[in-house]
């Protein structure tokens, strides 16, 4: 089955807010972090129900070299990304967060 992918516009903000953070360490980082997290989101279309269901109807991928987490879902043939969070932030904030977008 083939899926389309789609980002909530508060993803956008969340992936700005962390490569900002990490071009601030060392430049280029904030690249290699945007890259990674567009490029693990894009593979999520490959098979998005490999990926364990943790709240609600909410699924994670974590980031490959980065400690964030894709959170997202899937609706008949199409993936819809709700969040991308830092793997030490609290859990019940989390999903205190991806209660409000959905």
């Amino acid at each position: 089955m083939t899926y389309t992918l789609r980002f909530l516009p508060e993803v956008e903000d969340d992936a700005v807010a962390a490569y900002i953070w990490y071009e601030q360490k060392a430049p280029g980082l904030g690249e290699n972090f945007l890259r990674t997290f567009y490029g693990d989101a894009g593979k999520l279309s490959q098979n998005p129900l490999m990926y364990p269901t943790l709240h609600l109807k909410f699924r994670r991928r974590l980031l490959q070299r980065f400690p964030y987490a894709i959170y997202f879902g899937t609706e008949e043939r199409e993936i819809v990304v709700f969040g991308l969070f830092h793997c030490a932030r609290d859990p019940r904030g989390i999903q205190s967060i991806l209660q409000h977008r959905r």
